[in-house]
């Protein structure tokens, strides 16, 4: 007969194995847990402002009379637990970021939180820390990444103001090989019957979903991209000296989101600093362009709308051309050297040959860390074209700028008696030239927390006020501070700042 076709055949025995499946879905989720799952629950919302009244006699209860901006505080009790029939581990959390999870609590304002556990579990409390990624920002609190046995749970008792009772609360993030999801409280005795109208209905979704998903996959193969991708154009400018580490994280983030373009094309801190200002105040209401622009140090003064975010600790290092063989300069021949006191390296112990100094221009963040942090003031004025003659015959040493931290290692590896300076590139070998201890310290990564070495600064990246949520500056950003970024951070040399070690030290700074 005509409806036994193959196609008819396939699609009546799809729908019975949805059938099938349902009902075995359903007895699992009765009798089995899932075997990892986070619920969680609001077990109080209670208004506690000014604005709370009693009848019409509107009798003031609120705890904060006297306080006008806490009139519509409310007070949350949000219960997070593992409901499941596994242990989840710190590792099982599946986010990019630092933190595990975030509390949602949607148009109210976070104003403050405590938390407590459940009996026996007092080893959670060493979790929520700053460092361990305890956060809380306007509507947010992100939670760290807590391991939960089988049962345990913590519970945040959460000061709010910004909107009444009964505002949606919800929790997000992932779990590998599990969910999470509300759940709500059960009383002993309440046993709801054995497929129940909620029960045939979803059963029902779930045969429709079966029969579609197969059709699905029969046809196509739509696959998503990875959590937190966005598409879109977007530029990169700012420090060269951050440029390495770029060029490889927009590569790794157009090869994982289908759909973006990000273009690297740095010029130098103060120049990007400036682009940015210049587009933004363009764009005016529209809103924040596409373009992040990385410094070497913080912006200067004079750019308000400008909105940072931390990303790593930058080191970098003074080198000599090898025909100069000293391994380390104290901080105050640095200093006399780059004031035209010394002019010949035999001063210091070396050959015969003139100092030659070889900077950047003015645009470069890498200068002003140098200037702030080494010298403390700026270099003399440039009296050279070549780097190897004066052109003008009243400066006291020979000294020109170059664009880029290219030019400026081999410049200085060509000419005999050329000292500059750049960021520390890990892995790269410099050709004609060598590193200088400054002070017989050394930069290094590893004892960046407890080392006297000056010569280092934070890097931030700078957007124009806060870009949407789902725009890919915002996205590549996140990328960049956080999961596979800090990965090459590392790789190039840097700290990232949301390293425990690296919140310390950026906090600091």
């Amino acid at each position: 007969m005509e409806w036994l076709s193959a196609e008819n055949i396939v699609a009546v025995a799809t729908a019975v194995l949805g059938v099938l499946a349902s009902v075995g879905v359903l007895w699992y989720e009765r009798r089995v847990p899932r075997r990892k799952r986070i619920g969680y629950r609001v077990q109080m919302d209670t208004p506690i402002g000014s604005d709370v009244s009693q009848g019409r006699a509107n009798v003031r209860l609120g705890l904060f009379n006297e306080t006008p901006d806490m009139a519509d505080a409310t007070l949350v009790l949000l219960r997070i637990e593992n409901d499941g029939s596994q242990s989840i581990a710190d590792n099982d959390y599946t986010g990019r970021e630092l933190h595990g999870l975030t509390a949602e609590f949607t148009g109210r304002t976070v104003r403050g939180v405590a938390v407590t556990h459940s009996p026996g579990a007092d080893h959670l409390m060493e979790h929520f820390t700053a460092a361990a990624g305890l956060r809380e920002s306007g509507p947010l609190i992100r939670l760290p990444r807590v391991p939960l046995n089988r049962g345990e749970h913590f519970k945040l008792l959460v000061l709010l103001t910004g909107a009444a009772v009964g505002s949606p609360v919800r929790i997000v993030g992932g779990i590998r090989d599990g969910e999470v999801t509300p759940n709500s409280a059960v009383r002993p005795d309440d046993k709801p019957p054995l497929f129940g109208r909620a029960a045939r209905l979803i059963t029902v979704a779930l045969t429709v979903c079966v029969v579609t998903l197969a059709s699905i996959i029969l046809v196509r193969d739509d696959t998503p991209p990875p959590m937190g991708c966005a598409r879109g154009t977007l530029k990169v400018t700012g420090s060269t000296a951050f440029k390495p580490v770029l060029k490889e994280l927009a590569k790794k983030y157009e090869k994982e989101c289908e759909g973006s373009d990000i273009r690297v094309d740095p010029h130098g801190s103060n120049a990007g600093i400036r682009e940015l200002a210049d587009r933004g105040a363009e764009a005016g209401k529209s809103g924040s362009p596409a373009l992040i622009a990385l410094s070497d140090g913080p912006k200067p003064d004079g750019y308000p709308q400008l909105r940072e975010n931390r990303v790593a600790v930058s080191l970098f290092h003074l080198v000599v051309n090898d025909r100069v063989p000293l391994k380390n300069l104290s901080l105050t021949d640095i200093r006399r050297i780059y004031r035209g006191e010394i002019r010949n390296w035999k001063t210091l112990g070396g050959p015969d040959l003139p100092v030659l100094l070889v900077s950047r221009d003015a645009n470069s963040g890498t200068r002003e860390v140098f200037q702030r942090r080494v010298l403390g003031r700026n270099e003399p004025a440039q009296s050279s074209r070549d780097c190897a003659t004066k052109d003008d015959v009243r400066a006291r040493v020979v000294r020109c700028e170059l664009d880029s931290t290219e030019q400026v290692l081999a410049t200085v590896g060509r000419l005999d008696g050329a000292i500059g300076y750049s960021e520390l590139r890990s892995g790269s070998e410099l050709s004609g030239a060598h590193q200088l201890a400054i002070d017989s310290a050394t930069p290094s990564v590893d004892t960046i927390g407890s080392s006297t070495y000056p010569y280092r600064e934070i890097e931030y990246a700078y957007t124009y006020g806060r870009p949407p949520a789902d725009s890919l500056a915002s996205s590549f950003l996140g990328y960049l501070s956080r999961g596979n970024g800090q990965d090459v951070i590392r790789t190039h040399g840097h700290l990232p700042c949301a390293t425990p070690k690296g919140l310390r030290i950026c906090g600091e700074d």
